[in-house]
Formats: C-alpha cells, structure tokens, sequence
C-alpha cells in the first residue's frame, strides 16, 4: 500500500471565506471505532467535495493520510476536511479515538468551536468520552451526538440514546430516530417528516409512516418540553402546557440558539455506508453550531507577559493565530495548521512566531520573524492555495521554520502571545539508540522534527545513564513516534530504560588517604584524614575542614574538597553516586616542594574510599509521588497492583462522578509501564500524574537481586 505524502494541488483552488460568520469549526470525537474518519467520508461525498468515499481498511481516506495511519488502520493524528454547505465553509478536524493520542484531540478542541461525538450503536460509552464531554462543557463549548454505524448487526439507537442521557446529562435528546420499516431513512421529530435514503443522498422527503407515529410523538412531545425548558421565553413552557401548539418555526429558533449556548445537545442517528443523517448532520452544523463570531477567542499577553485587551473574531483587527498542529513533509517541509482567531493572514507577508511556556517539555522559548509565502486549504494531504485566511478560520502555512505546535502568528509590528492549551503529561520512557553512527545524525534530524509537532512527546538525555528517552503517551504513541523515526532514514533500536540510582554511607567512619610517589624528579606527597558522616535524605554533599595548626596548607584544602566531590560524583564501588553525606577533613601532611592540587584531590580520594570500606554503603532507589484518579469499580485492583510495586498508600478520597484519587509513594522503577498496566487494570478509564519525592534505600531483597 502506498503511503501517502502531503502535496500541493495545481488545480482546483481551497475554499476560502471573507465573512467569518461563514464558518463552522466543528471537533469530531469519541472512542475508536466509532466510526468518525468513515463519517467524514460520508459528508464529504455528501457535500460533493470529494466523488467517492474511501476506506480505512484500504487507507484511502482522505482524513488517515499519515503512513502510521494506513498501516494501524486508525487515526494517529488530527487531520482538517473542509466542505462547504448552504454557502457555509465547515471545517471538519477529524480526531484519533485511541487514549494515546489525547493530545491530538485537544489541539482539535482548541481549534473548534462545537464537538461533534460520534458514538456507535450498540457500544455504549466509554469513560474516556465521558472525561471529553466534561473538559468541553468546563469550557461551555457546543456539543452533538451522532450515533453512528446503524448498520452494524448489534445496532440498537434507543439502547444507545439512553446510555448517552445516562452519561452526559439530560439535555441529550434526539432529533431524529431512524425509521422503523426496515428502509434506510430518518424520522424528523421537529419536522415530522420521513427522510429516506433507499436512493442515497439526497434523501427524498415525505410523509411519516404509520407505524412510526406512535413512537415518534412521544419523543417528540419530550424533545419539545426539553427545548422549551432552555427557551429564552418564559412564557412558552406556560402555553404550551395549556395545550397551545408551538410554531416549528419557533421551535427550530430555541433549538438551534440552546445548542449554540451549549445547554442543549442533539442526537442525530448516522450510517456512513447508506449515507442516512449526512444531510441531517450538514444541515445541523450550519443551523446551530456557532460561528466564530458567537466564541471569545483565548486571552492574550504581550510577548513578556504584559497585559492586553481581549480579542475579538474581527478580521481587521490585530492578526492573532495559533498554530494546533505541526507535521514536516519530506517534500513539503514544514506544514502548520493554524486557527486564526483574529486580523487575516496573507501570503507575502512578515509574522512574528512566538513560542514560550513548554520549556519543561523540551521545547525552548523562542522569538522570530518570518515571511509566510503561501496560504492552503488543506484537504488532507492535499494542501490548495487560498488568497487569505481571515479570522475565525483554520489555514496551513508551510516553510515557516520556527513554527512549533502552541505557537502564536502574530503581526512583528504587534507581537502577541497565546496561552497554550493543557497538554497531557507523557507517562511511558521509551530509550532509543541509533543502530550505526550514521544513523545518528538522522535520529538526531528527525528529533528535533517530532518533538517541535508533538507536545506530548518530552525527549530527555540522561546524563547519568547516558541514555536517550522519549517520553511518550503510550504504547501505540511510542509505536508511531519509532515508525516515524525510521521513516525519516534513522535506524534505531529500544533498550530498557536504566533508573539512576544513588548510594550513601551507612554509618560514620574515617578514612586515611596517603599519595606518595617518589621519582628521581619532582614528586607528588599528600596525606589526609577524613571523618565521614551520613546525613538525612535529600541533605546533599556537605564539605568542612577542621585541621589545626596548618597540617593541610590552606591552599591545599579546596583540593581535597575537590577531589572529595569528584569521587562522590563517580561512586565509589557500583558507580552510583554517593549523596546525603558530610565529609570533614580532621588532618593531614603535605611537603613543602612536593605537594600540589592534584596530589591532594587523589589523597581526597582515597581516603573517602579507605572511610567507605569501613562503613559500607546503602543504595539508594528513586521515589515518586503518585496521584492516580480511578473510577470506584476499579480501586481495589489499583490498590492491589500498587502493594506488588512496593507502593505505600498514603492516602484515598472520593470525588465526583463516582471516582477516587489515590495518593502514593512508588519506587520510581516500578513505574516504568505504569502508563500501560494502570489503562489494563482500569480498562482504560485510570489516569496519574508523577513527580520526583526523593531517594529511599533499596530494601535488601531488591539489591541482592
């Protein structure tokens, strides 16, 4: 199968818009195999953007356009598909389902301003959906359901509508309700009409059918009282319980504004094969989705952090964009698709690119200016030129060679800096090496690439171990991250992913270190007694001198110190540093013509060594701080698992939507596939955080084995 890469169209120009109240920015989302990239199949045959639709199985779709994508036969990556209907562009961020690429997910949110979820029939919801579907309404953002795949063999709609209610509140209700006589087709209950689609899209309109009368004015009857309860109206409630009638016409007004205003969220069924509800959903996004105009663009600063008003989504004011997603293209080079949330970007014009804030995740601060030479309307990896993208629009810029993902596109007269969205914390260490050291250049090259695309990728080398550790989101995240790798021309290989251990003394002790060499020549004389004493965990590298009566000239003493310290830093017999220790120097001889700097930092030395093998030492393990939030079916399991890491609980409480947070203390290196194991045990609904607490001796099983 070929892969495919990011081109440039010479036909066919990109669609592109001067009023942002034109646009629709609209997130699909939920669990994998739901069937999200098939549906924007399906809209965009329906719209007539694209002739045919393509296949996931084959990797002929438009939105699974990276290698890593056709080959795993899911998403991996975010991916733009803009339509136009009813003389509205809609761009369509098409999101991955699988955990691992949450981030991915985000940076489509922070691009959208409504989210489509895209459930399959007969599935249920998962947790993963249900922790979506509250990040959006903490944020207020506008929200649908699409129950997909009704042609699946255990499709059931009613089972899945009242398992939606059930998870994301009651004021999911459905619009439409596939029709009941065996027929491709939808039953409008704002309409009463049949929407049937025996012959495709579009569907023919008609009459209901008798035998979905009955169950369609029960629905109907509660989806009425469901918007008029979100009605503006305060007298609608009133007059329609006195058996008044309300208009249509007044019925889709309420609707589409309480969707708008996120207080209501639409259930339209969906089939991709068949076509059924892709005009529905079309139509539904236009009618009452927002546009960028009903949506405050995020908070701004000054470059240093100072104070500016707030934006508005006005293309003649200060140009203000965020570029959510990075790729580089062996053929293109660099490809950043950015929101503009105000002013209009141009082609043939200076932006200034600022970047700050991620520091700890491996990429620097960064300030430049840079000329965009053209604009696109991406289509996939199809990239079509468009004159200008104005506010409230998603565009890609190429070659822009500073561009990171979370970075601002600002005017350099006015530069402007956007607080980036929150980024998931990658959990799983995966060390790599380059195969040959031709490769290393290679891997070193691709690197730099990935980590400026991906924020929830953190590259860390290990100064202790020597190693080269990606940190990533999972096993499916590390998986695309190597294939991307090798890709790029870098061989490479995983090892295991070594912890750095300390050690410290055991008990007090003193030490004796003579360096006397005689040669014919000048030579080298130096002797020093240390006393060396264990400190409290996390104390350090304590240094003091106290000879008398000159025995160790005071210019010599800073050599003991630093030969002390070198030692500590190297270990002293399984090459692990030595810490939470003070040395002192009680006494010692030097020589007026051969004692120098570097005879007493080997004396130093050896006399910690000689103190060493009295005391004997205790290695030391890292300890982290675990907190872990679990739903309460799982709790046990996660408690039993985290005694078998030699876990000590510290603590559990219960918080809302019937979960608990756990608080720990691990051995660092019993974490290691933590990020794996905890998705196994919890199936998929534990999340946890980790931070560094300090260093714990070994227990004496452990570094026996």
């Amino acid at each position: 199968m070929a892969e495919k890469n990011t081109r440039i169209t010479e036909t066919g120009a990109g669609l592109a818009v001067d009023d942002p109240g034109r646009v629709r920015n609209v997130a699909l989302v939920g669990p994998p195999g739901s069937g999200k990239t098939t549906l924007v199949e399906a809209l965009l045959v329906a719209s007539g953007t694209i002739a045919r639709a393509g296949s996931v199985v084959d990797g002929t779709t438009v939105s699974d356009h990276d290698p890593a994508a056709v080959r795993q036969q899911r998403s991996v990556g975010l991916s733009l598909a803009p339509v136009r209907h009813a003389d509205t562009k809609i761009n369509l961020i098409d999101t991955p389902g699988y955990a691992d690429f949450v981030g991915e997910v985000r940076a489509g949110l922070r691009a959208a301003d409504a989210a489509l979820f895209v459930v399959s029939a007969g599935e249920g919801v998962d947790a993963a959906t249900v922790a979506l579907w509250e990040e959006c309404a903490a944020v207020r953002m506008p929200r649908a359901v699409v129950v997909s795949r009704l042609d699946h063999a255990r499709a059931d709609v009613a089972s899945e509508i009242t398992e939606c209610r059930e998870a994301f509140g009651e004021g999911v209700l459905p619009l439409y309700l596939p029709a009941s006589d065996g027929s491709p087709g939808l039953v409008g209950l704002v309409t009463q009409r049949h929407f049937d689609y025996s012959a495709g899209h579009p569907p023919a309109v008609g009459p209901v059918g008798v035998a979905d009368v009955v169950r369609m004015t029960e629905a109907r009857n509660e989806l009425i009282e469901g918007v008029i309860a979100e009605s503006e109206d305060e007298t609608l409630m009133e007059r329609y319980l006195a058996g008044e009638v309300v208009p249509e016409d007044t019925l889709i007004t309420d609707l589409e504004k309480a969707v708008a205003k996120a207080e209501f969220y639409p259930v339209i069924p969906a089939c991709a094969f068949t076509a059924v509800g892709t005009a529905e959903i079309l139509d539904g996004i236009v009618r009452a989705c927002p546009s960028p105009l009903e949506r405050t663009p995020p908070a701004v600063t000054t470059v240093d952090g100072g104070p500016r008003p707030r934006l508005t989504t006005d293309p003649n004011g200060p140009l203000a964009a965020e570029v959510f997603r990075t790729t580089v293209d062996s053929y293109v080079g660099r490809v950043s698709l950015a929101r503009v949330f105000s002013g209009t970007l141009h082609p043939e014009r200076p932006v200034h690119v600022c970047g700050h804030g991620l520091a700890a995740r491996g990429h620097a601060d960064h300030d430049a200016d840079e000329r965009v030479t053209h604009l696109y309307s991406p289509l996939g990896a199809s990239l079509r030129e468009v004159p200008h993208c104005v506010a409230g629009d998603i565009c890609a810029v190429t070659r822009i060679g500073s561009a990171e993902t979370g970075d601002t596109l600002s005017s350099p007269d006015d530069p402007l800096l956007m607080r980036t969205w929150d980024m998931p914390e990658p959990l799983l260490p995966v060390a790599v090496t380059a195969r040959t050291r031709s490769d290393e250049d290679a891997l070193a090259r691709n690197l730099s690439r990935l980590v400026a695309g991906d924020p929830t990728l953190r590259l860390e080398r290990n100064a202790e171990t020597n190693q080269l550790v990606l940190w990533c989101m999972g096993e499916a995240h590390a998986d695309v991250v190597l294939s991307r790798l090798r890709g790029g021309g870098a061989e490479v290989d995983t090892e295991p992913v070594r912890i750095s251990l300390r050690s410290t003394f055991a008990a007090k002790a003193t030490g004796h270190g003579r360096h006397v060499k005689q040669s014919g020549g000048h030579g080298q004389y130096a002797v020093c007694d240390l006393e060396v004493e264990p400190l409290e965990r996390g104390a350090g590298v304590e240094f003091a001198d106290r000879v008398v009566g000159g025995v160790v000239p005071h210019q010599f003493v800073p050599s003991v110190e630093k030969g002390v310290r070198a030692q500590l830093a190297r270990g002293l017999d399984d090459d692990t540093a030595v810490v939470d220790v003070r040395v002192t120097l009680v006494d010692g001889k030097a020589h007026s013509v051969d004692s120098s700097d570097a005879a007493f930092q080997t004396a130093g030395a050896l006399a910690l060594k000689d103190a060493a093998a009295k005391a004997g030492t205790v290695l030391l393990e890292p300890l982290d701080s675990v907190t872990i939030r679990v739903p309460d079916d799982h709790l046990g399991a996660v408690l039993g698992d985290l005694s078998s890491r030699r876990g000590r609980v510290l603590g559990t409480e219960s918080v809302a939507g019937g979960r608990s947070v756990v608080r720990a203390e691990v051995p660092a290196g019993e974490l290691l596939r933590y990020a794996i194991d905890l998705r196994s045990l919890t199936s998929g609904t534990g999340e946890f955080t980790r931070a560094h607490a300090r260093y714990e001796p070994v227990p004496h099983r452990q570094a026996a084995g």
